[in-house]
């Protein structure tokens, strides 16, 4: 169920960033309400999830983002119903999108900015490299960097972390000469902080219902 000021929260958000709707715990009925408050812009994170979801939402003008770790073999399921991949963080996974999809993907590299061990990403002093390779890719067009900061309340750690991501970003823009407009990076408990530090996309759940 949205909350009640819905409408209201929208409002907060600055009219350049895009909200990506996280619905991993949520049905087709409330992202149906969230569209109609004015949210077209929806992630999932599970291929399982999200077909049933295409599928049943089919008839409404929708952006489809894949925000979690899309596993190589089930790439091809999904990869031409999507619109955005927030998570591309291998070339096995690059090789296979050049495989199956038919025209370019607009693909955010993932990257470990703080090199937690049970999370997913590029490392980032591994970054050039891999975009470097990317690069080659002929159905990927890379539109940013996404990242996942660590649960922390401190606001200056945070700042920190999002911080180099958007350096990360400016850096490759400069040693490739390309234009990279997007950052992904900020949820449901620190999307204040992605903003001031340039975010473009927040991915954003629980603080849009009421869970």
């Amino acid at each position: 169920m949205l909350r009640e000021d819905i409408k209201d929260f929208l409002n907060t958000i600055p009219k350049d960033v895009t909200i990506v709707a996280a619905t991993k715990y949520v049905g087709y009925n409330e992202m149906i309400d969230l569209y109609n408050a004015g949210v077209n812009n929806f992630g999932e994170n599970r291929t399982d999830a999200f077909l049933d979801k295409y599928n049943h939402l089919f008839e409404y003008d929708i952006k489809w983002h894949f925000i979690g770790h899309l596993q190589k073999n089930k790439c091809k399921d999904i990869i031409n119903k999507i619109d955005f991949l927030h998570s591309l963080d291998s070339l096995e996974l690059a090789n296979k999108i050049e495989k199956y999809r038919v025209n370019k993907l607009d693909t955010f590299i993932e990257v470990s900015v703080n090199l937690e061990e049970n999370k997913n990403g590029v490392p980032y002093y591994e970054l050039d490299n891999f975009f470097k390779e990317v690069l080659k890719y002929k159905k990927i067009n890379v539109v940013g960097l996404m990242m996942m900061a660590v649960k922390n309340d401190n606001e200056e750690d945070l700042h920190n972390e999002f911080s180099k991501l958007k350096s990360l970003k400016e850096e490759l823009e400069k040693k490739f000469n390309v234009n990279l407009p997007y950052l992904s990076m900020g949820m449901s408990d620190d999307y204040k902080e992605a903003i001031d530090c340039g975010a473009t996309h927040i991915r954003l759940g629980r603080i849009l219902w009421k869970i």
